[in-house]
């Protein structure tokens, strides 16, 4: 059957709803007319205002609780004890419409008799016996009027004794009527109460979570770039600031036409930004949520907060930079700011403290570290874009490689069965023949499968998928149980039930605690969850037998399991499991079949498959088939984006860190060139550099990503991921190569341009001309040093 409230999507992708082991195969329709019954058990309300309210946020929460405390203080109680009176009053009248219709009869009856009565007496008259002696002894001397008198005696005799049995049995109804009308309880539900509701809600909030932490590192990453980028145009442009400045502009003057730039650029790529973040990522991530839930009328709405607030963090930030650059080059004269900017002094450096290793180091290498010290600023860019890149992209790869071995570590590890066939009704005998004729078994355990619903003391309700064990000791060989809190092993009693940890965690429910169980029927009572299990997939809970018997006996009112009785329960189960025509335990009736198969997987699959055609088969699940076939689109979605935009911030990184370096050491490139360097030495020498301080961000990146796994495992809220478990130490290790060699390749392409071209060329594309001697080397390059070296001073 369809539920309207369902928002789970019966069409949508295959094992995409990653908490539910099943899918909706069939739906069925009924006409109104179709439907029997004249009393309403239903009835669905809107609350005023909560409309306009977003349904995921505590003030919709506040408002329904709102409504929900007036109709439990002013209505509740009320009509529940208006609805058992007016139960009491029905069944007490019809107790009184069944003794007047009674005592009619009786009335009737007694009117016969009489009537009888009346006729002997007439013909006693007839005969002259006038008075009751005589009557009396005419009937002794005539024997047919002496049965006929019997037969009145005996007629009265057996009215009086139904008239005094009914009495006393509508004596005994009218007394027990108030004892056997329960109390009327109304369950006031709410959108959270809706199983799929709890998903859907469970996959937004993870998806927010996300999306509050990670945009902070892109926007950090992005910032800082944006910030050298400016700072490097402003020096650049010390020459023409220092023109202006000769002709007369003011400091303000020339520092607008920075100050505009940067806005407008920050502006422009603001709006971009936006566009994409408001319209097109969350149009592919609805894309991907309408092939999970049924989510109609979902419009796309600008929030004015974010948008403007991300917008104006990139503005305040690179204009406060771009004014302090300006005003810091506007200090000096125009005669000085026309003239080439001196190199940097060099410095000593922690290397030199180390003798031992600073004697044994090449020139090159000196020169390498020593620049790398220079230009301190270039060098925690470097690191932070790096390392900021680099932790997105390991995040967002330990979260694809945790999902996608979610499928080998549940239907491989935590379900030890191989199948699950659930009968249809009255056909588990018949199902069980066949598989034991089959001889396909290897061990088998039966139980009983259904839908439930789990909920919680806030009213919060998961689907779950009620799992009731025949034999206890027989679920650990077909379900790996182990505490989801501990790790430790954990075993399944009748004092309570097993949850998965999948099911707890969306709800918060911890073990220890009391809730309330529905199974299918839409029973309910209360219940201890003894143990978290360490479920990766799916909602299943698991109970015995004795305590399914207990929770839901209809005769028990208070529908907990605070006693337990369960002598009978091995022997029961023990009975079940030999004879195939015995599928009920401690009163439950069994209804699935978890076995182990033989054969390869191919062959189980098949198997399993030509169960499923069998008419007295309801369905049938391979784990073979399941553990191949899973996939969450939800989530590789969310990861492909990150991945995506982390591996386009890193690209745009490394081409303003590397432009920055070349145009930085310009004259110094010219001058190896001069002296004789080859391009590939010149490569060599400028990317050292670069591969240097790459590798340091890659390994702060690294332990970065690795602190930033364990967070998001706590944003998208999975308690069952564990980054930890998939993110060892060899795994950093290779991903950390796999970025290096990527970022070793960008930045040797980016600095090719400046190999590629002569000395006098990449002196002339930065204004500079004239003869290059000695004078033109820069502080760092020192001639002397580099012929006593062995340089080549020429081809």
């Amino acid at each position: 059957m369809l539920d309207p409230e369902d928002l789970s999507n019966p069409d949508g992708y295959e094992s995409a709803e990653f908490r539910s082991t099943s899918t909706v195969d069939y739906t069925f329709f009924a006409p109104s007319d179709g439907v029997s019954g004249d009393v309403y058990s239903a009835i669905s309300m809107r609350v005023n205002g909560a409309a306009d309210l977003d349904t995921f946020t505590s003030s919709y929460d506040q408002a329904v609780s709102t409504v929900i405390d007036r109709i439990e203080e002013s209505v509740q109680t009320k009509r529940q004890d208006a609805r058992r009176q007016q139960l009491i009053d029905e069944a007490n009248q019809k107790i009184a419409d069944a003794r007047a219709e009674a005592d009619d009869q009786f009335a009737q009856a007694q009117a016969q008799i009489d009537e009888n009565q009346a006729s002997l007496n007439q013909q006693l008259a007839a005969m002259g016996a006038t008075t009751e002696q005589m009557q009396q002894t005419v009937i002794v001397s005539n024997a047919q009027l002496q049965q006929a008198q019997a037969q009145i005696d005996s007629a009265q005799q057996e009215l009086n004794q139904r008239k005094a049995d009914a009495d006393a049995e509508f004596e005994k109804q009218s007394s027990e009527v108030e004892s056997n009308i329960p109390k009327s309880q109304w369950y006031i539900n709410t959108r959270a109460s809706v199983g799929s509701f709890s998903n859907i809600k469970s996959d937004i909030s993870s998806i927010d979570s996300l999306g509050i932490a990670f945009p902070v590192v892109f926007l950090l990453v992005a910032v800082l770039m944006t910030l050298t980028a400016m700072t490097r145009m402003v020096e650049e442009d010390r020459g023409l600031i220092g023109t202006y400045m000769g002709l007369g502009y003011g400091h303000v003057s020339v520092s607008m036409r920075y100050v505009l730039f940067a806005l407008l650029a920050c502006l422009i790529g603001g709006g971009l930004g936006d566009l994409v973040g408001f319209l097109g990522i969350p149009a592919f991530l609805l894309k991907i949520l309408e092939g999970l839930y049924i989510v109609p009328g979902v419009s796309l709405e600008y929030d004015w907060l974010y948008g403007s607030a991300g917008v104006l963090l990139f503005v305040v930030g690179v204009l406060i930079v771009t004014i302090i650059a300006s005003r810091s080059e506007m200090r000096h004269m125009p005669a000085v700011l026309m003239r080439p900017k001196a190199p940097k002094a060099g410095a000593r450096v922690p290397l030199e403290l180390i003798p031992a290793l600073w004697r044994r180091m090449k020139f090159l290498n000196k020169v390498m570290v020593r620049n790398i010290f220079r230009f301190k600023g270039r060098l925690i860019m470097t690191i932070g874009g790096v390392a900021g890149c680099t932790a997105l992209i390991v995040c967002g790869l330990a979260l694809n490689d945790t999902v996608a071995t979610l499928g080998s570590r549940q239907y491989g590890g935590v379900y030890q069965y191989d199948m699950m066939s659930i009968a249809a009704d009255g056909d588990m005998a018949s199902m069980r023949q066949r598989l034991k004729d089959d001889g396909r078994t290897t061990a088998t355990m039966l139980a009983r499968v259904e839908n439930g619903e789990l909920v919680t003391g806030g009213d919060e309700s998961e689907k779950v998928q009620l799992v009731t064990v025949a034999d206890a000791s027989q679920l650990p060989e077909m379900v790996s149980l182990s505490n989801a809190d501990g790790g430790g092993s954990i075993a399944l009693n009748d004092d309570g039930i097993i949850v998965s940890k999948s099911a707890a965690a969306s709800l918060g429910v911890k073990s220890g605690e009391t809730v309330t169980m529905a199974n299918g029927e839409r029973m309910r009572g209360e219940v201890t969850v003894t143990a978290l299990n360490r479920n990766l997939i799916g909602t299943d809970v698991y109970m015995t037998a004795a305590c399914y018997d207990k929770l839901f006996d209809s005769s028990n009112d208070t529908g907990s399991t605070d006693a337990t009785d369960s002598s009978d329960s091995t022997d029961s189960a023990s009975e079940a499991a030999k004879d195939v025509n015995v599928n009920t335990v401690d009163g439950v009736e069994m209804n699935a079949v978890y076995a182990k198969l033989s054969g390869s997987d191919d062959s189980q699959i098949e198997y399993v498959d030509q169960l499923k055609d069998d008419t007295k088969v309801l369905t049938a699940m391979s784990t073979k088939e399941m553990r191949q076939t899973f996939k969450f689109d939800l989530m590789i979605a969310v990861v492909a984006l990150i991945v995506a935009f982390a591996g386009g911030l890193a690209l745009v990184v490394l081409f303003v860190l590397a432009n920055t370096n070349v145009s930085e050491r310009v004259r110094e490139i010219a001058t190896l060139k001069v002296l004789g360097f080859y391009d590939r030495e010149v490569h060599a020498y400028v990317d050292k550099e670069t591969i240097l301080l790459t590798a340091a961000g890659v390994v702060v990146g690294l332990a970065a990503g690795a602190l930033g796994s364990q967070f998001a495992d706590e944003c998208v809220e999975f308690a069952w991921i564990v980054f930890r478990d998939r993110n060892s130490t060899v795994e950093l290790c290779h991903r950390g190569c796999r970025h290096l060699g990527i970022r070793i390749a960008g930045a040797a392409y980016d600095q090719s341009c400046a190999g590629s071209g002569r000395s006098g060329e990449l002196l002339e594309e930065r204004g500079i001309s004239g003869a290059l001697g000695v004078q033109g080397l820069p502080a760092v390059v020192n001639v002397e040093t580099m012929a006593a070296a062995g340089v080549r001073l020429s081809r």
